[in-house]
This record gives C-alpha cells, structure tokens and sequence, in this order.
C-alpha cells in the first residue's frame, strides 16, 4: 500500500471493515494478549534474577533513574535541581510534563503512590500503544503482520522500558495512535494527540511533523491537475470540509510541544531555556559529531559492532519506503532515527530513544507473518526470551540513565 492517507472516511479500515472501537479492540485482541504475555516474560524473568541479586524488581521499575524526576515532579512540581561538581546543572524542567501530571491525577483519585500511579499509566499506555500497532500492521500488511509489529515491538532488547515508570510507552501510545489517525483521515484527533505527545517527550516534535508534511503532500495532490473534483462541483463539499479539519489539526499539532518550549522560556527568561536546559544535562544537538566520536573511541570490534547496529535500523527505515511505506509512517520514524542518532548525551540511551519508531519494525514483522505460523511463533518465543533475559541483566547492571 502506497497511500498518503487513505481517505476512506473516519469510519473504515479498507474493504468492508469498520473501525469502530469495539471492532477494531476485538481484531486486536489476539495481539494485545500476546504483547501482555512478552512482557509478562520480561518481568517474571527480572523478578527472578533481581531476587537472586538481592534487589527489589519493583524499585528498578519504579523508583530509579528518570522514574525518580518524574515521581519528584509529581510530588512537588518543577523547580528542583541538581549541581554536580563539574559545574553542570541537572533541572527537573528537562521532563516534559504530560507524566507526572497522570501520575499525580491518578495518584490524587487512588491509594496508588505517584511512582506505583507512573507504573500503572506506563502499563496501560503500552497496550494502548500495542494495539495502535496492531492496527497499523493490519492495515498495511494484514492481520498477522499485526500482531507481528506488536509482538516485535514487546521483544525489543530494550523492552522493559515498556513496563518502568518512564515516559516511552506513553509517548508512543499517543505517537502511534496519532500516526495511525493521519493514516485514516482523522485529523483533528491526530492534532489532538500529536499536541499530548508533545507534551510526553521533546521528540514528539516527530509526530507534529508527520500531521504537518502529511497534511501539506495531500493538500498538494487534491490542488494539482486531476488530483480530485474542484470545490464547486461532485464531491468538492466533502473535500473542502476534510481541509478545514486538516487545518485545525495542523493548528492543534504543535501546541503541546511549543506550549512547554515557551512555558520554559517564560520562566527562566529566555526563549532557549529549554535548550540550555538540556545543556546542563549534556544533551543537545550535534548533526551526530559526539555519536561518531564516541564510535571512534570505543575501537575494533565494539565499534565496528555498534556501527553495524546503526546500519541495521537505517537499512530498516530504507527498507519500508522501498516497500512503500505510507509517507505518515515515513515521516515520524525518519525523524524519531535521525533525532536519536544526531543528539549527543548519554549513548547507552539511544537504543531508548530510538524504541518509539515502531515503523522501522514493519518489515520484519510484515516478513514474519509471511513465514509458516510455527517458524514465525518459534522466532518469536527465542527473541521474546533474549529481550527478557538481556532486560533482566540490563536493570541489575547501568540500566537506562
């Protein structure tokens, strides 16, 4: 399939299939058990070995790393940082704050703490963010490859994120759905989303880009010759009326991400306190200078290894828009890869940052389902068990900063 957006109308999912939430959660339903299983794998899996380490599986998943800015935040709002002894300041006001404000919703109306209400809104958001990807993969390739893209997406090496109180799953729930309502023509709630996403992690600058490109390639083909009836005649009503949604969603897209870029600026008084913000974490933009160096420094064979890594996704992203990957899909995960590849900072990071572009998993998971049921099942159960003992080992060892 080789559509911009199909514009079949909000209610259809191709050829005679509603899209109907009930409808579509039912279709879904073999996918979002096997995801829940994978990560059910992974947890058991880091229950035994934290126990064996005498550590405790709930801390690591909820009280380390970023989990503990996000649970501060919610716990008493923005204002608190950090000054290390180089000099550099670590400021709370780096964390978008779409979490911790679910965290400290959830936590208000609950018993649950706000770091166990992180949990929660985490495990949730990441079968909201599976079964987005199980409709996606149907709809490009079929069911199988749908349930495919959710399994591959449970099974990656850095899956657990999916089940700690970070923002990942989160952030490609809202991502993935909002990609997949470009996909179906739904632009108001794709701005809508793409604005939340904005509000969930700095790259959802990656979702604002998919509405906007998207909407600007389509609004191109219908005002090029033959590419739909003028406005006055058959059918030009309905055009028209799709490009006032089209509009709002594109005006609704980037309020969540500039709301809190300028949120920021207010108030440490500068249009870039965002950035510098960041600058104090070390993180930043450098066009991949610091990535490439950090390659060089690591020498043969783990440099070579971990360039063979980066070839890896790049070949996978080249690969979908060989297969004619729809130009929304094209759009988020070129700019999530080249965002996560071109930021310097803490490199152990990058296959995090990189796990929200579940459209580099397309191809495999669309060959996947091709495969006889019990070969692609075998395949699955080995790398679901490798995701769950690398992290189990993960969590226990440097983890995710």
């Amino acid at each position: 399939m080789n559509d911009l957006a199909p514009f079949r109308g909000p209610e259809r999912n191709g050829p005679g299939r509603t899209d109907r939430p009930r409808s579509a959660l039912r279709r879904a339903a073999p996918a979002l058990l096997v995801y829940a299983a994978i990560r059910a794998l992974g947890l058991v899996v880091l229950a035994a070995w934290s126990a064996a380490h005498g550590k405790s599986w709930h801390t690591l998943l909820t009280a380390r790393w970023d989990a503990l800015w996000y649970t501060r935040i919610a716990e008493q709002g923005y204002g608190y940082s950090v000054q290390l002894a180089n000099g550099d300041v670590h400021s709370n006001l780096a964390f978008f704050p779409l979490l911790p404000w679910l965290e400290r919703g959830l936590s208000a109306v609950t018993s649950l703490s706000a770091a166990d209400a992180g949990l929660a809104v985490s495990w949730l958001a990441s079968l909201a963010a599976a079964w987005a990807l199980y409709l996606t993969g149907e709809r490009l390739h079929g069911p199988r490859a749908g349930v495919a893209l959710a399994a591959l997406w449970a099974a990656l090496p850095v899956g657990i994120v999916q089940s700690m109180a970070y923002s990942e799953s989160l952030f490609t729930a809202l991502a993935a759905w909002g990609v997949y309502c470009v996909l179906t023509g739904r632009w108001v709630t794709a701005g809508v989303l793409a604005s939340l996403a904005g509000l969930t992690r700095p790259v959802g600058a990656a979702v604002v880009a998919a509405v906007w490109i998207t909407a600007v390639v389509t609004l191109w083909r219908d005002r090029a010759p033959g590419g739909g009836p003028a406005d006055g005649g058959p059918g030009g009503g309905l055009r028209l009326r799709r490009h006032r949604r089209m509009l709002l969603g594109v005006l609704l897209a980037p309020l969540g991400w500039c709301g809190y870029f300028l949120w920021v600026g207010v108030r440490e008084g500068g249009i870039t306190a965002y950035l510098d913000v960041q600058g104090g974490w070390g993180n930043g933009f450098d066009g991949g200078v610091a990535f490439a160096s950090f390659l060089w420094d690591l020498g043969f064979p783990a440099g070579l290894g971990l360039l063979a890594g980066v070839a890896l996704v790049v070949w996978l992203y080249v690969r979908g828009a060989r297969q004619g990957q729809p130009l929304p899909l094209l759009v988020y995960g070129g700019v999530v890869l080249l965002l996560a590849l071109t930021a310097k900072g803490y490199f152990g990071s990058k296959p995090r940052l990189m796990m929200p572009a579940y459209p580099l998993l397309l191809p495999l998971a669309a060959g996947l389902a091709r495969w006889r049921p019990a070969v692609s099942w075998t395949v699955t159960a080995l790398v679901s068990v490798g995701s769950a003992v690398y992290g189990a080992f993960w969590l226990n060892g440097s983890g995710p900063p």
